[in-house]
C-alpha cells in the first residue's frame, strides 16, 4: 500500500474527503519526524514506537577495494511494533 492508497482508505473509513485525509496524514508524519529528529520518542499505544537510536562507530570494508575503513557513529530512526500490531501480523 502506498501513501495514496492509505489516504483513500482513511478517507473511506472516516467519512472525510481525500484532501482532508491527506492533510491529516501528512501532518501526523511531519510531527513524528520532527519529534524523533529532536530526540523525543513517539509512542502510539497498540501500534508502536518511533525513536532515534545511536549507532556505535565500527570497522567496515570498502566493497570495491576491500580496504578497511572506520564507519563513524551516527543516529538512525527506528520503529518498534507494539504488542497489538505484532499479534495482528503473527499467523
Amino acid at each position: 500500500m502506498n501513501k495514496g492508497e492509505l489516504v483513500d482508505a482513511i478517507a473511506e473509513s472516516t467519512g472525510v474527503t481525500k484532501k482532508q485525509a491527506d492533510t491529516t496524514l501528512s501532518a501526523a508524519i511531519e510531527v513524528i519526524i520532527d519529534a524523533v529528529s529532536s530526540g523525543e520518542k513517539v509512542t502510539l499505544v497498540g501500534f508502536g514506537s518511533f525513536e532515534a537510536r545511536d549507532r556505535k562507530a565500527r570497522e567496515g570494508r570498502n566493497p570495491k577495494t576491500g580496504e578497511k575503513m572506520t564507519i563513524p557513529a551516527s543516529k538512525a530512526p527506528a520503529f518498534s511494533a507494539g504488542k497489538l500490531f505484532k499479534e495482528k501480523v503473527k499467523p
